[in-house]
């Protein structure tokens, strides 16, 4: 809801955009960044006294031996002795003659440099999925693959069946958690809060392509209105791209190089949903909304191609109505059944600026149908992977 309608918005039954003016901009923003720890910056690592280790050494003496000495890596073991994985006997007498410790391991440094230059290009020229990382590692000797213990797309699957092919020059291992910069949040998810230059926030609702390949997300068109540019957690998102409101609801925004588009919903603690896919709105379906004000919300279409009045000779046509809460805030996220795309929001009737079911009654809320808007742009939906 605009900051400058919202004269009436405590009334009961009055139905508003649901944009959020600048007293909702001091509510929290999604995507905190992932904090490290301040004691395990700080904490010196444990080691046995009188073992001193030189971050120098042993790229001095790798340096030393050359690259085709047979020496694959090196690392200080948990005793603070500088271990060199080496893969012939001709190198192990050197690094004993240097006075570190050699270990022999199975494959030379230019076979396992091989198998990762492999992987490389395989990712650069295809996908790794959800492949996390892969490294030559000495201390195995080999190359290690690391990958999240629940990823068995096609696509992972795919990657890994290829490192594995390397048989034992590639090492595997399942890993917790998810990765993700630590800087700030660049990845572009569905139902995220984005702020306009005129002080005003909205939420995201899909992220998508256009016909000639620009990178935009799409949201509601009282959020373009105006044609403002965009930015999220204080950097810089792009400028509209097209704006169609009122008679309908939905505009674009162009994406700059730098931020992640993904094809997922932010599911407010519920997990990100993935886009899978777009549906026509049916009346009973269950329909779920994400956006930055009222998180991840659920209910039922209970109409569809429904004129909406939002007063002041704004009228737009063809949304379908839901039971889902909005509020202001909420506008431009997305809409969706299961996993596929329905919507954005556009606005909702509400009493003292609360969705209706905080006083007992049924929510009323609209959404723009999300095919409608993807001819109109000329675009399509970026799917989950």
């Amino acid at each position: 809801m605009s900051g400058r309608i919202r004269v009436g918005a405590a009334l009961a039954g009055v139905v508003v955009l649901t944009t959020a003016g600048l007293v909702a901009a001091n509510w929290a923003t999604a995507g905190t960044p992932d904090q490290p720890d301040p004691q395990s910056a700080t904490k010196p690592a444990t080691k046995p006294a009188g073992t001193v280790t030189n971050p120098l050494l042993a790229e001095t003496l790798e340096s030393e031996l050359g690259s085709d000495s047979g020496v694959v890596g090196s690392y200080y073991d948990e005793a603070g002795e500088l271990i060199v994985a080496v893969s012939n006997l001709s190198a192990a007498a050197l690094v004993r003659q240097i006075g570190a410790v050699p270990r022999l391991v199975k494959f030379t440094a230019q076979q396992l440099n091989a198998v990762q230059g492999e992987l490389n290009q395989l990712a650069s020229t295809s996908s790794a999925g959800k492949v996390r990382s892969w490294y030559v590692d000495p201390i195995t000797g080999t190359v290690v693959v690391s990958v999240p213990k629940n990823a068995h797309d096609p696509i992972t699957n795919r990657f890994l069946r290829r490192a594995e092919a390397n048989g034992d020059r590639v090492t595997v291992r399942r890993v917790a958690g998810t990765i993700r910069t630590t800087a700030d949040d660049f990845g572009l998810r569905g139902g995220l809060q984005v702020d306009k230059n005129t002080g005003y926030v909205c939420s995201l609702g899909f992220n998508a392509r256009t016909r000639k390949g620009n990178r935009i997300f799409l949201t509601a068109g009282h959020c373009t209105s105006g044609k403002p540019s965009f930015s999220r957690n204080g950097y810089v998102l792009g400028n509209t791209y097209t704006s169609t409101f009122p008679g309908h609801d939905f505009g674009s925004v162009g994406v700059i190089e730098g931020w992640n588009q993904q094809g997922y919903v932010e599911g407010w603690g519920n997990g990100n949903v993935a886009v899978k896919g777009i549906a026509d709105a049916t009346v009973g379906s269950t329909v779920c909304k994400s956006g930055k004000s009222t998180g991840w919300t659920c209910g039922r279409i209970v109409a569809r191609n429904v004129t909406v009045n939002y007063g002041n000779n704004r009228v737009v046509r063809g949304l379908f109505q839901h039971t889902a809460c909005v509020e202001s805030g909420d506008s431009g996220g997305a809409n969706m059944t299961g996993n596929y795309a329905q919507g954005i929001t556009s606005g909702a009737a509400l009493i003292n600026g609360q969705c209706l079911e905080k006083s007992g009654q049924t929510n009323e809320s609209y959404a723009q149908p999300i095919g409608e808007v993807l001819s109109a742009t000329e675009s399509r939906l970026i799917l989950a992977n």
